[in-house]
């Protein structure tokens, strides 16, 4: 099988033959026919000290099913989160991880909805919203960003607001159901709202948090690290919450899968669309990953085997 790899940090990608891999206890082995392409993984490959195994977002047909997997058999179709080699022909999943894919859904619709949505559902979770609240969304045009910019209006937001890094994005953004968009080097970022979901980090937290009303919450669920003064908390009875979409997968399952329940079924109403930037073969991997790097995509960014 097609595997992609890389042998030092920053790179290049390149296409190898590798065996095809064996399911352990508890485990799929899955064809895959779409995978996600995320920031995080990309980050990896330019930043961690050493390679490592390209995973993420999969979805396509089971294989093989290692020993106790009662949930799951052959030809099923399934998506989930690939902690090994996800970039390739076949891939490994822990049956934990793996949820069904309706038959009303192609293996792209579930890359650019699930892993991506239950990341923007718990964002919007953690931050509390009430009923006719108003929102500010960071990466707005990303592939969690454009799914939280939906999910937000569907939860009964009165006002949302698209921040992005270049303005030539805005009108795919009020397409998504956005009120006003604003760029990030904009001299205002207008009204203040009462949240703000936050995938950029960095730099940018300090202006998300003069975005927020007296007592606003800011969610932080990027990768992107930064820092917060803490006089400008105290300033404004403001507070952070950090988010992290693991932490919810281990620790409480059932919430998981209410979350995975409740997109399949909004994907299912017409209400909640993944808009997907394109589509690349493993060869393209690079391509791909420049697509993120130069934040020039419009939704989400698949690999197809």
């Amino acid at each position: 099988m097609r595997r992609v790899r890389y042998e030092s940090p920053g790179g290049p990608l390149f296409v190898e033959e590798a065996p095809l891999p064996v399911p352990g206890p508890g485990e799929l082995l899955v064809r895959t026919e779409a995978i996600g392409v995320t920031l995080p993984v990309v980050r990896k490959v330019t930043e961690a000290a050493e390679p490592v195994p390209l995973g993420g977002e999969i979805a396509g047909e089971v294989v093989a099913v290692g020993e106790g997997v009662t949930s799951f058999g052959t030809g099923d179709r399934v998506t989930g989160l690939c902690f090994g080699h996800g970039y390739a022909d076949f891939a490994v999943l822990h049956a934990t991880m793996a949820s069904p894919v309706p038959g009303n859904a192609s293996a792209v619709d579930a890359v650019a909805l699930v892993r991506s949505g239950l990341v923007a559902l718990g964002a919007l979770a953690a931050a509390r919203p009430e009923p006719g609240e108003a929102v500010l969304v960071t990466a707005a045009a990303s592939g969690v960003g454009q799914l939280a910019v939906q999910l937000a209006r569907t939860r009964g937001a009165g006002r949302v607001v698209g921040a992005v890094s270049d303005a030539a994005k805005a009108d795919f953004v009020r397409g998504l159901g956005a009120d006003h968009v604003i760029s990030y080097g904009d001299a205002s970022w207008g009204t203040p709202v009462d949240y703000v979901l936050d995938a950029v980090g960095g730099e940018l937290l300090t202006r998300a948090l003069h975005a927020l009303v007296p007592e606003g919450r800011l969610v932080v669920y990027s990768s992107g690290g930064g820092a917060i003064q803490a006089y400008d908390l105290l300033v404004g009875a403001k507070s952070v919450i950090g988010f992290q979409m693991a932490r919810i997968a281990r620790g409480k399952p059932e919430l998981y899968e209410q979350w995975r329940e409740e997109l399949w079924r909004l994907f299912a109403a017409g209400e909640l669309r993944p808009r997907v930037h394109g589509e690349f073969a493993l060869e393209d991997a690079a391509k791909a990953h420049a697509e993120i790097e130069g934040r020039s995509n419009l939704g989400k960014v698949v690999l197809i085997p």
